[in-house]
This record gives C-alpha cells, structure tokens and sequence, in this order.
C-alpha cells in the first residue's frame, strides 16, 4: 500500500513540476521572439503571427520532449534504489 502511495504522490508532484517547466519555458521562448521581431521586425507578418509560428515550431522541436525526463529520471533513480537495496 506504501508503494502505491509513493507512486500516486510522485505522479502528482511531478506532474505539478512538469507543467511549471513546460509553462516556464514556453513563455521563455514566447518572450524571445517577441524581442526578435521588436528588434528586426519581418515585412508582411504581424507580430503575433511571427510569434505563433515560433511557437509551433518551438512545439515540433526536441526541447519540449526533454522535459518528459521530468518523469523519467526520478522513476529511474527510484527503481535503481530499490535494486539496490534489495540485492545487498
């Protein structure tokens, strides 16, 4: 029962750690394109066009998917513990 526990508690609070990352560096990358194009500006696209297609390519590339080692490094570090643990 300790075990589920840990597991739904875990769940939640990485979850809770994963969604302050995602939001936290979205709004990074919303900010730098903003001062991109406010500082070089792209004849014909509006600004907040500019900005939306950076953020859909921001979307496609491999930054986003590296937060979900969020999820997986803990679980990792966990299951080596209890391996270890238990063999010795």
């Amino acid at each position: 029962m300790g075990f589920v526990k840990l597991l739904v508690f875990g769940l939640i609070g990485l979850t809770i750690v994963y969604k302050s990352l995602a939001i936290y560096s979205r709004s990074v990358r919303r900010e730098r394109l903003e001062n991109r194009y406010d500082a070089d500006p792209v004849p014909g696209m509006s600004r907040d066009d500019y900005v939306e297609r950076g953020i859909a390519e921001y979307n496609g590339s491999l930054r986003p998917k590296l937060l979900l080692l969020v999820y997986i490094l803990p679980a990792a570090a966990v299951a080596v513990t209890i391996y270890v643990i238990n063999t010795n």
